[in-house]
């Protein structure tokens, strides 16, 4: 009776103390492919607002860093998204081990009027007090280039 009973402690000990599998991307990915139909369906300014942490940063050209939600909201609210489709692809993405932090990075293609530019992006996602997934750090470059077949 003792054996039994200090073999299912022991395995209760170590079912308990296995470590977390580390979270998959594709959720991440997920996400991010939300922003961008919210960005299609609302409006860019109103994506940006709404997916930003309350802790974002912003990184533009030319621009000092936009640091806050309140800050990006004051940014956005202003925009004018008249005739404007900005959206955007992920490609790949990783989530830390912990879980709370995580990062997607893909091509955007921004049009206006006779306008028309592609680009890549970066964002950097950490989960808000709620556990939702929130850009903290957002930045893009214009051009794309050749497009790589390394792409995932």
């Amino acid at each position: 009776m003792k054996k039994i009973l200090i073999l299912l402690i022991t395995l209760g000990f170590l079912t308990f103390c296995k470590s977390p599998e580390k979270p998959g991307a594709e959720q991440l990915l997920e996400v991010d492919r939300s922003f961008s139909a919210t960005a299609f369906e609302k409006g860019f300014n109103l994506a940006f607002i709404e997916f930003a942490h309350p802790e974002a940063v912003l990184l533009r050209e030319n621009s000092m860093p936009v640091v806050g939600k309140e800050a990006v909201a004051l940014l956005f609210e202003k925009a004018d998204t008249t005739g404007v489709n900005f959206t955007w692809e992920p490609l790949s993405g990783d989530i830390a081990a912990s879980g709370e932090l995580g990062y997607t990075y893909g091509i955007y293609s921004f049009t206006k009027d006779t306008i028309s530019e592609e680009g890549t992006y970066v964002s950097i996602w950490k989960k808000d007090v709620a556990g939702n997934w929130k850009y903290i750090l957002d930045c893009g470059n214009k051009g794309i280039g050749e497009k790589s077949n390394d792409s995932k």
